[in-house]
């Protein structure tokens, strides 16, 4: 009976446990029907527990599908802006091949002048070029071998003329097909720009969804663990013995909090020697580059988690979901969510990341997980796509910045849902 009294204090939270007054003395009867109802309430317990941790799994889980959609989201942003900068990039393209063209026209309007020049000056000498007229009034030999070298002359300008004028035409005319064609380019960018934005709004409204849906999922959760709990205090109250099981479960809450003392006495340690000695194949702290990696993701430590926040320089302000991220805040708030952590860490060594973990999953060499160094990145995936990344430390540690309304941590790996493999880049 003992230790049934110890399993249920370790359920129990400490408000819990109200000490009540010492029982009356029973009988023998007394004591044997109490050993029965305390295997019942046994039973029972154990049921409980598993129903508990079967929710607490599949909060997990919710968790991480939400985490996925808002990655989606990450990643449509991206793709949105490469696309407008490659369709601004076409219209510039567009506006130079409409400039080229609207010269070549303006060389064709000067070479028509010069013909329109020529025809009058053969007018005002009262001759039609190349006809027979032009020689009529000729004195002598000589004045009409003149003026027939004078009309040869003209006539020579003249088709040079014509020549320039054609050759203008042509360039215009190529010119105006390769404003077509970039026009065409522009059209097909602004169109991509478009499905990428059609893109990112569906995933942001996805996302949205995924978060109201896990939170209203959250509260059945919560009611259910208030039930159970309802039903672990009927079960505890049948059975006898709580100053033993006060007790017992003081001595485990003492020696619990002593242990989370000394974990986090631990961890501080070794953050503050920069230690990455650890069970890790091959050490890692001989690189400077990756020292200032860990360091920098290090030296946000407690800043507030922001989805959509953080870049090369530091923690920016957080940007809104239309749900659970804008229930924490995150939009008012300057901080880091997970991706935006790694993009500060590893611009202090020049390496520039996307804001969207699938990407960064993708931007250097994958290892095996047992090969992890100090100064990979980690990475968590739900059916098969990257919902976050952390840094790894070395000795079993990791720094993360992990959900919202929470900050910037150094906690163990945790192995649940991790990829098989960190993503190497120094």
């Amino acid at each position: 009976m003992i230790a049934l009294l110890g399993i249920v204090g370790l359920v129990l939270p400490p408000s819990a446990l109200a000490v009540p007054e010492p029982p009356p003395n029973p009988s023998d009867a007394q004591i044997q029907q109490g050993r029965e109802d305390a295997r019942q309430a046994a039973g029972e317990v154990g049921e409980l527990a598993n129903r508990l941790a079967e929710a607490d799994n599949r909060l997990v889980g919710l968790q991480a599908q939400v985490e996925r959609k808002m990655e989606e989201a990450n990643k449509a942003r991206v793709d949105l802006q490469r696309a407008e900068g490659e369709r601004a990039r076409a219209l510039a393209e567009a506006g130079a091949a409409r400039g080229e063209a609207n010269a070549a026209r303006d060389r064709i309007e000067r070479q028509r002048q010069r013909l329109d020049q020529f025809a009058a000056s053969s007018y005002r000498q009262g001759s039609t070029l190349g006809s027979a007229t032009a020689y009529i009034g000729s004195k002598n030999p000589r004045e009409l071998l003149e003026r027939a070298s004078l009309l040869d002359a003209i006539s020579d300008s003249q088709l040079d003329v014509m020549d320039d004028l054609q050759r203008a035409r042509i360039e215009k005319v190529n010119k105006d097909s390769t404003a077509r064609a970039a026009l065409q380019r522009a059209e097909a960018k602004k169109q991509a720009a478009d499905r990428a934005r059609a893109a990112a709004d569906a995933a942001q409204r996805t996302a949205i969804q995924a978060r109201a849906d896990q939170a209203a999922q959250a509260r059945q959760l919560e009611e259910q663990r208030a039930s159970v709990q309802a039903e672990l205090e009927a079960a505890r109250s049948r059975i006898t013995g709580l100053r033993a099981q006060r007790a017992e479960y003081e001595e485990w809450q003492e020696a619990k909090q002593q242990a989370e003392a000394e974990a986090e006495a631990a961890a501080a340690a070794a953050a503050s020697q920069q230690s990455s000695s650890s069970a890790d194949p091959a050490p890692a702290a001989s690189s400077s580059a990756v020292e200032t990696v860990v360091q920098r993701a290090l030296s946000q430590v407690g800043m507030p988690y922001a989805w959509g926040g953080g870049n090369s320089s530091g923690p920016t302000r957080g940007i809104r979901d239309g749900g659970v991220a804008d229930s924490y805040g995150d939009y008012a708030k300057i901080g880091f969510d997970c991706s935006g952590l790694m993009i500060y860490a590893f611009a202090g060594v020049g390496i520039s990341l996307d804001h969207y973990s699938g990407y960064q999953a993708q931007a250097g060499t994958r290892v095996p997980l047992s090969q992890k160094q100090r100064g990979d990145m980690l990475f968590w995936d739900d059916g098969g796509a990257i919902h976050h990344v952390a840094l790894y430390l070395g000795n079993g540690k990791m720094v993360e910045a992990p959900y919202s309304g929470s900050q910037v941590r150094v906690t163990s790996v945790r192995y649940g849902g991790i990829t098989p493999y960190a993503v190497r880049l120094l």
